[in-house]
């Protein structure tokens, strides 16, 4: 890493606004968790978890789901370590098979929304018998990539600001930032 990059990181991180703080990302994780529960708990569910920025969630909510589940990942991305999305690009498809499957989808965040619902339609012509999509972060704003595009459970929603912290990424860095941060203008 260069010293300059090193230091815009490390501006990055002291001007970013704190918008939610681990304890407040767990309250919303916990709401979630009932809520998955509720709908899924009877149905031995997949959970397929969208590398990288998934993981955060996937980890802090898996613990919480106490019925039986299977995991899984994929990795699609549109960003490739830069702050704004190019076209679609598969790195790793699921490993099990998603054929007659209720499949939850884990992300980090409902943006535009192009990803996730590139991976819904991948993940319907593989067969699954139903798709439901958890996010940490919906971004509130008018530029879906549908009219109205919702995830099934949310944490929490954001304003329209680049985010970091918690799963999402700086330039391919800071997803371990210790809640959700908008970058300083």
């Amino acid at each position: 890493m260069s010293p300059e990059f090193a230091e815009e990181l490390a501006r990055v991180r002291r001007d970013a606004r704190e918008l939610y703080s681990m304890a407040e990302l767990d309250a919303a994780i916990d709401q979630m968790a009932a809520a998955i529960t509720a709908a899924h708990g009877e149905h031995d569910p997949l959970l397929l978890t969208v590398m990288n920025g998934g993981v955060v969630l996937a980890g802090r909510l898996l613990t919480r789901l106490d019925f039986p589940l299977e995991i899984d990942y994929l990795h699609a991305t549109r960003y490739r370590g830069e702050t704004a999305g190019s076209d679609l690009q598969w790195r790793v498809a699921p490993a099990a098979s998603l054929k007659d499957r209720h499949v939850i989808i884990l992300d980090d965040i409902l943006d535009v929304g192009t990803t996730l619902l590139a991976v819904i339609d991948a993940c319907k012509a593989q067969g699954a018998a139903s798709v439901s999509t958890a996010v940490l972060v919906d971004k509130v704003h008018d530029r879906k990539a549908r009219p109205g595009l919702k995830a099934d459970y949310t944490g929490v929603e954001a304003e329209d600001a680049y985010l970091f912290g918690a799963g999402m990424d700086y330039r391919g860095y800071w997803r371990n930032a210790p809640g959700i941060f908008a970058v300083s203008e």
